[in-house]
């Protein structure tokens, strides 16, 4: 699951504002001449390594959150034996991860907004080492559980933090390609705690989710903070060093340190929303696509059929789940490139159409082959239908129903609800992860057929909603989205 940003980053108080009523930096643009864009092109050049370094660094979060959900897939079997777990119990474990990431992404914005981007991204990295070693040494549930959770409320801040500072820190022609970096580096997270856990224990793999951390941390003391923020708390002089740092030391940085401040000054002049606005006729539209694509995205059981790969390929009469386990994380990272080198060229809805058409059919592949094991017919058919499914639904999730819903809540909403809206979209997706998560293993006890087949059905509907409700956002800007979704 792939989450990015989901609420108002400028909302906070107001400390600092009466000191950004001068100018942040002091200067006057000047003319240039043939040798200043010479020397502009080189301090770019440079500039570009600090802001390449610190995505890098931040990104190591995105590769934390990938690893913490990928984790329970190859490993579900050696646990419940290892601990002697039952099915409610392994359950609970796979499941309440998603629990700890509501919470975290819910109390993101304020601690994001209180010791800064880089402190919460510091905070989060604690939360995922005390988690992953409570997991290590655990011998029975409750400390497993709990290390569970503490990486779950981790990765929840990662959620929102590592997408804002990544956008706030990079320059405006290389935003969108090193924001993207962001569910890239999830996927690789996920696809690298996929492998590994068919060669090592459980208890290695969790010392694995340890070194993202340990570099995040290590490579926060080589990082600026991020001017933004900075600048909203009123840190003047700290503000202009950071951003210095990112542009290059002797870039003219005026232009774009005013156009922040400007854009601090909207913001906190913008009416605060409550959630009771979102029912407002001019809202409303635009909260039910973008909730509905959050309850679309979790109901095609991206979830669960994450969380228990391997469980679900053993389930289908492979020898072993690990051989289907590796295909499906080699297929994850191609298909995401994919799909961001072709959300700009095909278009939202286009992406969203061929992804949910694409997960019914591997779901209902899947569901196929379980009903055919049930009744002891083209056996031999079982594991390739089985594993063929699974290893398209993850491909055509990957490619569409994985990143365009967030990418198209961030689209669709006025600024000044973003945040009130954002953040009911992103419970509602928390919420579901984790009753997909929680009811998986109780669904493939009741039927395994039935459970694929059912999500299937819902990847149906996701067709249906999308092709009547969610708008093309492709090449508009925010005004024309509104004008369209309202009309």
């Amino acid at each position: 699951m792939a989450i990015t940003e989901h609420r108002d980053i400028e909302k906070g108080d107001n400390k600092g504002l009466e000191d950004l009523i001068e100018p942040l930096v002091d200067g006057k643009p000047g003319s240039k001449n043939v040798d200043d864009c010479e020397e502009e092109i080189e301090q770019q050049s440079g500039s570009i390594v600090m802001v390449v370094l610190s995505t890098a660094v931040a990104v190591c979060g995105s590769l934390e959150f990938g690893s913490c959900v990928g984790y329970s897939a190859p490993v579900q079997n050696d646990i419940s034996v290892d601990l002697n777990l039952s099915v409610a119990e392994y359950s609970l474990f796979g499941s309440i991860v998603t629990i700890g990431a509501m919470i975290g992404a819910v109390t993101s914005g304020r601690i994001a907004d209180t010791i800064g981007r880089k402190g919460a991204m510091a905070l989060s990295a604690v939360f995922c080492i005390a988690g992953w070693l409570a997991i290590f040494f655990t011998m029975g549930s409750l400390l497993l559980d709990m290390g569970r959770f503490f990486t779950g409320y981790g990765i929840g801040i990662f959620s929102f933090v590592v997408p804002i500072y990544i956008a706030e820190i990079a320059p405006k022609n290389l935003r969108g390609g090193l924001t993207t970096l962001n569910q890239l580096m999830i996927v690789t997270g996920s696809s690298i705690s996929f492998l590994l856990g068919t060669v090592v224990s459980w208890r290695t793999l969790a010392l694995t989710g340890l070194v993202p951390c340990i570099l995040l941390l290590v490579g926060l003391l080589f990082i600026p903070e991020s001017p933004r923020w900075l600048a909203k708390v009123g840190r003047k002089v700290e503000f202009e060093d950071s951003l210095r740092r990112l542009r290059g030391a002797k870039a003219n940085i005026l232009a774009e340190a005013e156009e922040i401040h400007e854009t601090i000054l909207t913001l906190q002049s913008l009416p605060k929303a409550r959630l009771l606005d979102l029912i407002d006729a001019k809202y409303i539209k635009a909260v039910i696509i973008a909730v509905g694509l959050m309850v679309c995205q979790q109901s095609g059981g991206i979830n669960g059929i994450g969380f228990y790969a391997s469980e679900t390929f053993q389930t289908a009469g492979l020898a072993s789940g690990k051989a289907g386990t590796v295909a499906y994380a080699l297929i994850q990272i191609p298909v995401t490139m994919l799909g961001v080198v072709l959300m700009d060229k095909s278009g939202r809805r286009a992406l969203l159409l061929v992804s949910s058409s694409g997960t019914f059919l591997g779901s209902f592949l899947t569901g196929t082959s379980f009903f055919f094991k049930g009744q002891a017919i083209f056996l031999e058919w079982v594991p390739l239908l089985a594993v063929s499914g699974v290893l398209i639904f993850i491909a055509s999730f990957s490619i569409g129903m994985g990143a365009v819903p967030w990418l198209i809540m961030s689209e669709i909403f006025p600024l000044h609800i973003k945040g009130a809206a954002g953040s009911v979209a992103v419970l509602v997706n928390w919420f579901g992860a984790w009753v997909v998560s929680y009811s998986f293993n109780f669904l493939i006890n009741w039927s395994p057929a039935g459970t694929f087949w059912l999500f299937s059905g819902f990847s149906v509907l996701t067709v249906i909603f999308v092709a009547k409700l969610v708008p093309e956002t492709k090449g508009k800007s925010l005004e024309e989205i509104q004008l369209y979704i309202n009309k």
